[in-house]
């Protein structure tokens, strides 16, 4: 077996004891995220679920201890659009947490008809999805190297593969000539190079990081019921045609967890167009294996969150 690569029909049942240790999932009131936590909860982690919303992520909680009584299992406040929020939460963690053994870059925003702007004058997609996990990273990478074997899972998507998308260094934003699908690629090919880069990073720095990228294929979850158009009415009402949201969520638990998920990997659906189907390698698109794009990527998000990882030395 090629080293990294999961059982074809890896399971919850595969996953190994998650006893003592510490994750941080965005997005956990939902979809990915939500099964994402209550998978790790159930294997015995501390599962932080960071969201915008405190009643859905009291709900969340309240499911998750539901079906594991005495999860441990807490609501941190994050919007990803705020990168004040942001440096708010990596603050509180920091003050708070011991270590942090799993952060889970799983938030996300998918295709609005018209352009939003973050808090910070970001293209709201860019922001939601790949700026302020950049940053979260950034801020939270002391806390992970306190920890024995940390990892950091982002998950993507098959549309960064889409139509040969490549990151628009001039005009990152969609300021010019916004389209929903365009920059919804983008920035999912920025999280797929992000976790790519961050594993070169680490290996040469010496962080001591196993980053590793996921996407769920398509899934049955609110980032696609709530889209508009002809493509959201076909998944509010084909939506058997895609896998259930805890089948999507496959690919992270694997690789948040996997004994030999590889560093510097993707993971994914392996059946048709990667949609769905069994869990192996995800495709990496030629874009995203564009290292000088990459270097380039990174230094423009350093100077965009105002966040710095540590220099490596050479």
């Amino acid at each position: 077996m090629v080293q990294g690569r999961p059982k074809p029909d890896w399971s919850l049942a595969d996953m190994p004891s998650q006893e003592g240790r510490i994750f941080l999932v965005t997005g956990g009131t939902s979809g990915i995220g939500y099964e994402s936590a209550k998978a790790l909860a159930a294997a015995g982690a501390q599962v932080l679920i960071a969201a915008r919303n405190p009643a859905q992520g009291e709900e969340a909680i309240a499911s998750i201890r539901q079906e594991t009584p005495g999860a441990q299992v807490r609501f941190e406040s994050l919007d990803l659009a705020d990168l004040a929020s942001v440096h708010r939460l990596s603050e509180r963690l920091s003050a708070t947490l011991p270590r942090l053994d799993g952060l889970i870059n799983n938030a996300g925003l998918m295709e609005p008809p018209e352009r939003g702007t973050s808090a910070d004058g970001f293209e709201m997609q860019f922001a939601v999805n790949y700026l302020g996990h950049f940053a979260l990273t950034g801020q939270l990478l002391p806390l992970l190297q306190k920890a024995d074997a940390p990892r950091v899972v982002t998950l993507s998507s098959i549309a960064a593969a889409r139509g040969g998308a490549a990151i628009n260094f001039p005009d990152l934003q969609f300021e010019h000539a916004y389209d929903p699908a365009a920059a919804y690629g983008q920035s999912k090919l920025a999280c797929l190079m992000f976790a790519l880069e961050l594993q070169r990073r680490s290996d040469a720095a010496g962080w001591g990081l196993r980053s590793i990228a996921s996407h769920p294929g398509v899934s049955r979850t609110n980032l696609l019921a709530n889209r508009g158009g002809v493509s959201g009415f076909v998944r509010r009402n084909l939506s058997f045609l895609f896998q259930p949201a805890a089948r999507g969520a496959l690919p992270t638990l694997y690789a948040a967890t996997a004994q030999d998920a590889q560093g510097g990997a993707y993971y994914g659906p392996t059946g048709m167009m990667e949609a769905r189907g069994p869990l192996g390698f995800a495709k990496v698109p030629p874009a995203a294996a564009d290292t000088r794009a990459a270097a380039q990527l990174w230094v423009v998000s350093e100077e965009l969150s105002g966040t710095r990882f540590p220099s490596p030395v050479r």
